[in-house]
């Protein structure tokens, strides 16, 4: 396995991870399989794909949150050296929060409607750093001025209903970056605000990487959002990484048709939004079933590209290139 994960440290390090879903009246779920990934300190990561490639689940796992019918089949999950898959369920509450963040998808969700957004950022703060009511109360303002608002004091007092979308996910920012973690993860953050939104909160999450070095995992299905923002982009595809390398790079040049189909898709959206006529392009097909995968490539059924020898091998990750890895045959078998 070749894990590109740039230079410098290796703040987490993903080998070999593969998880299952097996739910109780239906075929077992092959939702990640050999996933390797490799995150630096500081880094920008994009993890792209359609929905129900794989990405949610690996931002789960990574967390050691999947639900009960979920099951780890193998790899590990290093972070600063420790493999996580080997903690206690004590030593993760240590972490999660602490050290390693989530952003989900949904602020309406995952926010308590019935208490104060400031007192729900002060959990977090409550449960890993020893400060007083009255230093916690100020830390919150403090972050809540960090993500944008211009009136703490008001904003600490509103319950969720009262904020709008946008102004939701800036609190659930502010929990996520609370206790200054080394990672942040990004579930789709911005998958349910409008395009405004959408922009000020990418911008958010990379200047809280500019100012406190923390480290961002973003999980998207649209490519453009990352354009320049991410340092290096991740693709997945029916619980693979089929393409790894710098975003700049990828998007200019992808290499795996999936990723240059992708691209194309995601080009074509930005232009209409612009309200200039576009050709739609299209990702003929729909993904594999996850309970009967292909024995060979798992894009070949879909691919305009596809070889003979696409259908009966899986294609092994190479590095066509430097900085860059990519599971194809037509850059080696």
């Amino acid at each position: 396995m070749i894990t590109l994960d740039g230079t410098g440290d290796n703040l987490l390090r993903i080998r070999g991870l593969s998880v299952t879903y097996s739910p109780a009246n239906g075929d077992v779920v092959r939702a990640l399989e050999e996933i390797g990934l490799g995150i630096r300190s500081g880094e920008f990561l994009g993890l792209l794909g359609e929905s129900g490639c794989g990405k949610s689940t690996l931002a789960t796992t990574l967390l050691r949150l999947l639900p009960a019918h979920a099951k780890t089949e193998s790899g590990e999950i290093l972070f600063h050296g420790r493999d996580l898959m080997k903690l206690s369920e004590p030593e993760l509450r240590a972490i999660r929060g602490r050290e390693i963040s989530l952003v989900p998808q949904d602020p309406a969700l995952s926010l308590n409607p019935v208490l104060t957004v400031g007192k729900q950022v002060a959990e977090v703060l409550r449960a890993h750093l020893p400060l007083r009511a009255r230093e916690r109360r100020d830390r919150v303002n403090e972050l809540l001025c960090e993500v944008g608002f211009d009136q703490p004091s008001a904003i600490y007092d509103a319950y969720p209903h009262q904020l709008s979308g946008g102004q939701r996910q800036r609190i659930v920012i502010a929990q996520a970056v609370a206790c200054r973690p080394a990672l942040v993860i990004a579930d789709e953050p911005t998958s349910k605000l409008d395009p405004a939104s959408r922009s000020e909160i990418v911008s958010l999450l990379s200047r809280m990487r500019e100012s406190h070095g923390i480290a961002i995992m973003l999980i998207s299905h649209d490519p453009t959002l990352l354009a320049t923002l991410a340092d290096r982009v991740a693709l997945m595809y029916a619980g693979r990484v089929v393409e790894v390398g710098r975003c700049a790079e990828i998007l200019k040049r992808p290499l795996h048709p999936y990723t240059h189909a992708l691209v194309q898709v995601a080009r074509s959206a930005m232009v209409a939004r612009q309200g200039l006529k576009t050709h739609f392009p299209k990702i003929d097909g729909e993904p594999p079933d996850p309970t009967s995968l292909p024995l060979g490539c798992r894009f070949e059924p879909r691919c305009s590209e596809r070889m003979e020898i696409c259908a009966n091998r899986r294609p092994q990750e190479v590095a066509p290139e430097p900085a860059r890895s990519v599971s194809c045959f037509k850059y080696g078998e």
